[in-house]
């Protein structure tokens, strides 16, 4: 499916969120998936992933995640120095300015006359956290969180109560969680204790956990795993259409 891209300018509490977009280039209504990126904003995998997302059928909108902190437009580089600034908005931003960020795409795109209803959400990185924290809001009815970083870490700042694991309550849509075993960000007893907490929900939810390091998806450098990209594009596409779609 061809698919076209532009981007919008999103008015928020904390500033203005510049906001891609990528959808089918065709007539019809789609859902909407918010894709959330790592701390380097829309890179060239970010963008490539949304792409391959929206050629299946919906308009995904990938936030500029750290506006409040950068010109717009910003694009961090995978090296030490972008890392190193990646790091520094992820610890500088309150977990409510995603909230309202949230917000802001939902209510716009309930405007859009190619919008179905339905909206779900997708992230890697802090942006699988992210997508968790979006699950918070009524209207994501499926979110497909890609090795989550800091669900079990005070990283983020929050106010007593706001931790997203502290909000689980708020969570009605079904989630996707994928881990890679190899994953140093989220070791193996952190990922057993976000599971055991999810399980004492009745949140609907699947777990997967596949050999591979952080960043697996990422289709550049040496952590990319193409084999198990597509496995988890195929479990995500899956869940989004039997949510979606109906």
């Amino acid at each position: 499916m061809l698919i076209q891209s532009d981007f919008i300018d999103l008015d928020t509490p904390t500033g203005v969120m510049r906001t891609y977009i990528h959808r089918p280039n065709s007539n019809g209504q789609f859902p909407v998936i918010l894709f959330y990126s790592e701390i380097f904003q829309q890179t060239g995998p970010i963008e490539r992933a949304a792409k391959i997302i929206a050629s299946h059928g919906y308009a995904v909108l990938v936030p500029e995640v750290f506006h409040e902190l950068n010109p717009i437009g910003t694009i961090l580089e995978y090296d030490d120095a972008g890392r190193e600034k990646g790091n520094a908005d992820k610890a500088a931003k309150d977990v409510h300015g995603y909230d309202s960020d949230n917000q802001a795409m939902v209510d716009w795109v309930k405007t859009q006359p190619w919008f179905n209803g339905h909206i779900g959400a997708m992230g890697f990185c802090i942006g699988g956290h992210l997508a968790f924290r979006a699950a918070l809001n009524s209207a994501v009815e499926a979110t497909a969180c890609f090795y989550a970083t800091d669900l079990h870490t005070d990283t983020i700042p929050n106010k007593p109560g706001q931790h997203s694991m502290e909000r689980l309550a708020d969570i009605k849509g079904e989630l996707l969680m994928i881990w890679g075993k190899q994953d140093s960000h989220i070791p193996t007893d952190k990922r057993v204790e976000i599971h055991n907490k999810l399980l004492a929900t009745n949140i609907t939810f699947s777990w997967h956990e596949f050999n591979a390091q952080h960043a697996f998806m990422r289709d550049e450098g040496e952590r990319y795993d193409a084999e198990t990209a597509i496995l988890c594009y195929q479990l995500s596409l899956r869940m989004f259409a039997r949510k979606l779609f109906n």
